[in-house]
């Protein structure tokens, strides 16, 4: 893989990651007379909680759902320059013009009992590829393989950055999960703080250790491995499976069978390995409902600063849909009381996952 780092207009940063040296050299120069990026986000506590929330107000400006012809996420032609100056690509990352959270935020007013501070981390958005009509799960191994040296890459970078507490990669894809823009593409956060979501898996991680001396997803990998009724996978390095307690009526995890803090920690026979298995996955979700499935993937790592030696990185990955065409919505008990009521058992949803196969339909030309 070959790395090149680039400026934008407005002097955000931009990072091709090809698959080979061999790539053409990445020099275009972004042509557009870009404004300086401002950035207002703040966080606020909530006193009732604990938990702080992003407000950006700033983000109401950002594209929404443009055609294809106008995607800013596609190479740069003549007369028609876009967030990628360059012809083509294979991977490349920038930063969010419209970020939720970034270096340069400023804003930060506190109200009373709820404190406040600046919104300080970074967005970045991924393009998988330059063609605008494939999935994530279409590309080949090898594409797949580029990207997880990429998320490794941008987790180191991201932990480094003043203010950054936690870095996130994740994908939204498609209309049911809210996505603005079509082309396959993923984001990375880096948050000023531990979420909350992995505050409470590391509380419980820290209580499991202390209790038994084991870590909780050693032992979780272990007991789906050995019972084998919800596992889709079983690999050199990972284990693809339906968890027991899933809260979506689609839920997947990938977790490597060592124990590793983050992306950056993972072997390359790792890399390797997560390569082929999460393409089957994808390959399965997709034959589902024979259809392209709504996902988010979000990859869970250890924090920056704290919990590294109870974290135990792993994807999960799961969808809204709970049939070919009905959307599982959070209502009263899920958005409320966060509990969470599935309708969709995961050892029938293991079954269904087994048997599927990826439909056999056109993209871009060639048969996927």
């Amino acid at each position: 893989m070959r790395r090149t780092e680039g400026k934008l207009a407005d002097g955000r940063q931009i990072l091709y990651f090809d698959d080979s040296p061999e790539a053409p050299p990445r020099t275009a120069v972004d042509q557009r007379d870009l404004a300086p990026a401002e950035n207002t986000s703040q966080i606020r506590r909530d006193p009732l909680t604990g938990e702080w929330v992003a407000l950006a107000a700033h983000r109401q400006t950002r594209t929404y759902k443009p055609p294809a012809g106008l995607c800013p996420l596609c190479p740069s032609t003549e007369g028609r320059p876009t967030e990628i100056p360059e012809p083509g690509y294979d991977v490349v990352v920038f930063e969010n013009r419209f970020p939720s959270f970034a270096q340069h935020a400023t804003a930060a007013t506190a109200t009373g009992l709820v404190p406040a501070a600046p919104g300080v981390g970074r967005c970045e958005v991924v393009c998988f590829t330059d063609d605008h009509s494939v999935s994530f799960g279409a590309l080949p191994v090898s594409r797949i393989r580029t990207v997880v040296d990429v998320w490794a890459d941008r987790t180191a970078a991201l932990s480094e950055l003043p203010g950054v507490e936690q870095v996130f990669p994740f994908e939204n894809r498609g209309d049911e999960i809210g996505v603005t823009l079509s082309h396959p593409h993923g984001q990375v956060y880096g948050y000023p703080f531990v979420t909350p979501r992995t505050a409470r898996m590391l509380e419980v991680a820290a209580a499991y250790q202390a209790e038994h001396g084991r870590p909780v997803m050693g032992d979780v990998l272990a007991a789906e491995r050995a019972e084998g009724t919800r596992v889709l996978i079983d690999s050199a390095h990972w284990t693809a499976f339906v968890p027991a307690a899933a809260r979506w009526p689609v839920e997947v995890h990938l977790v490597p069978h060592r124990q590793v803090p983050d992306l950056p920690a993972l072997t390359d026979a790792e890399r390797d390995d997560f390569a082929e298995v999460y393409r089957q996955v994808l390959g399965m979700l997709d034959g589902l409902y024979d259809r392209d499935l709504p996902y988010i993937a979000a990859w869970h790592q250890a924090p920056v600063n704290t919990g590294r030696d109870l974290a135990w990185l792993h994807l999960q990955v799961f969808s809204i849909l709970r049939t070919a065409d009905r959307v599982k919505y959070l209502a009263g008990s899920e958005s409320g009381m966060a509990v969470w009521i599935n309708d969709v058992t995961p050892e029938d949803l293991a079954v269904r996952l087994s048997s599927s196969r990826p439909s056999h339909r056109t993209v871009s030309g060639t048969s996927q």
